[in-house]
């Protein structure tokens, strides 16, 4: 054996030593049970956050106030930026293509949620609202049609 192999060895099989044999993360839900308990609630939070509502008396604009409200939008933000990582766990990823690259442009839109909040600028917040649902959206489309709501994509 040469010296240069001898040596390669000698660094890399102390390190294959020190390697878990598996990784250290246990699944506690599948992707359903991740939407319904993390993803989907986080999402609203951040959805009902800033908006407006029309009615009889006009329109009526709302958004966070106070630090406690920004903190939560904000707060949510992480989650659905964090969720991207989880679909990414083990027995979650569907594919190795598309899956990940949805899963990726979650942690994306979070990212920019996260920014949103930080600066406080309502519309801001909204426009990522619709990025993040439009994300949202476009995985359900391709891996979990029939949660979107009916004619959401209507024919013709």
């Amino acid at each position: 054996m040469s010296r240069s192999a001898r040596f390669a060895l000698a660094i890399v099989l102390p390190l294959a030593a020190c390697a878990p044999e598996s990784t250290p993360f246990s699944e506690v839900a599948d992707v359903k049970q991740l939407m319904v308990s993390v993803i989907e609630p986080a999402a609203e939070v951040y959805w009902d956050a800033v908006g407006s509502i029309i009615d009889l008396e006009g329109v009526h604009e709302f958004a966070p106030q106070t630090p406690e409200e920004w903190e939560a939008v904000r707060n949510a933000a992480f989650v659905i930026a964090e969720s991207g990582n989880l679909l990414m766990m083990g027995s979650r990823v569907r594919d190795q293509e598309a899956w990940v690259a949805m899963s990726r442009a979650m942690i994306d839109a979070g990212e920019r949620a996260i920014a949103a909040a930080d600066a406080q600028i309502p519309e801001a917040v909204f426009d990522m609202g619709a990025e993040i649902y439009y994300t949202c959206s476009g995985c359900h489309t391709a891996y979990a049609p029939e949660t979107l709501r009916p004619n959401a994509f209507p024919e013709g």
